[in-house]
């Protein structure tokens, strides 16, 4: 289930209250987005603290969390930062974007990602993976999951 869709914009109050609902009522995987106005702030402990609320109450029911960047607003530096805070805050993936944003996942990020967070976790690639080649680009940079509307197609080919 996703938590603080679409901008990550609610309070950590709501997206613990979210995270709770879900986990109880049989959710296994939290993808949460991280509150962008923050990150763009530079409100680094803020959006870390945010990230260790969420992943403690995932892990003590056995769930795992991901972590949603929303990568076209962000800049690389940016995107280092969520990977750290993610490290430090305890999430088990690192993902590119909702499919919300006006861009998906690019080679570039990938790449960024997977080298800043290296083995701390992994690496979701998610938004404008449309067929095998872009699939096993995203898997060639650094991912370990990819998240498409087009997995049939994808699988097919």
């Amino acid at each position: 289930s996703v938590i603080g869709f679409p901008l990550g914009a609610t309070t950590t109050d709501i997206k613990i209250a979210e995270t709770e609902f879900c986990l109880d009522n049989g959710a296994d995987e939290i993808d949460m987005v991280i509150n962008i106005g923050e990150a763009k702030q530079g409100n680094w402990i803020y959006v870390e603290n945010e990230i260790r609320a969420l992943s403690n109450l995932c892990h003590e029911k056995g769930a795992i969390l991901k972590v949603i960047f929303e990568t076209c607003y962000l800049d690389q530096l940016e995107i280092i930062s969520a990977c750290k805070a993610s490290i430090k805050g305890g999430g088990d993936y690192v993902k590119t974007s909702t499919g919300f944003g006006e861009g998906g996942a690019t080679i570039d990020d990938v790449k960024l990602m997977a080298a800043t967070v290296g083995g701390d976790c992994k690496v979701k690639a998610s938004g404008g993976i449309r067929d095998k080649d872009a699939a096993l680009a995203m898997i060639d940079a650094g991912a370990s999951r990819i998240g498409t509307s087009s997995g049939i197609i994808i699988v097919s080919e």
